[in-house]
């Protein structure tokens, strides 16, 4: 799974995520690809589900661009644990998706394979997507 391999900060705010994404909001490598349209934090075994996916779909014709990487650590208590005495230890890793952002990109392949396997991804990840190609 994807993680930093090393942070300023070992622990981080929740944080909100307001507004549309400013970055990473247009194609740049592939002919297809997968936009987001709702905020929210996508965790790295979400990201690492739906890129499995994708190749095992696309039987590793074509080439695949992962366009989020998951640098924010989100920490949790353990279960049954009284309230108090510190924050959690971080558990995992995710990234905070606005929407507009592209999630993937894919060339290489049909488009109908790209919209199939693109399909199969977007059932991974915890919020709404869309397929989009690029007009060039």
């Amino acid at each position: 799974m994807l993680q930093p391999t090393r942070t300023k900060f070992r622990k981080a705010h929740k944080g909100r995520i307001h507004g549309n994404a400013s970055r990473c909001n247009t194609m740049n490598y592939g002919s297809f690809g997968l936009k987001a349209l709702q905020p929210d934090r996508v965790i790295s075994k979400q990201i690492e589900a739906a890129r499995v996916a994708l190749t095992r779909h696309m039987k590793r014709q074509g080439r695949v661009w992962t366009r989020v990487f998951p640098n924010i650590p989100v920490s949790k208590k353990p279960t049954e644990v009284r309230m108090g005495k510190g924050k959690g230890s971080p558990e995992f890793w995710a990234c905070r998706v606005k929407p507009g952002r592209i999630l993937f990109e894919v060339d290489g392949v049909s488009e109908q394979i790209a919209k199939e396997a693109l399909y199969k991804a977007s059932a991974k990840l915890p919020i709404k997507t869309k397929f989009i190609r690029r007009f060039s």
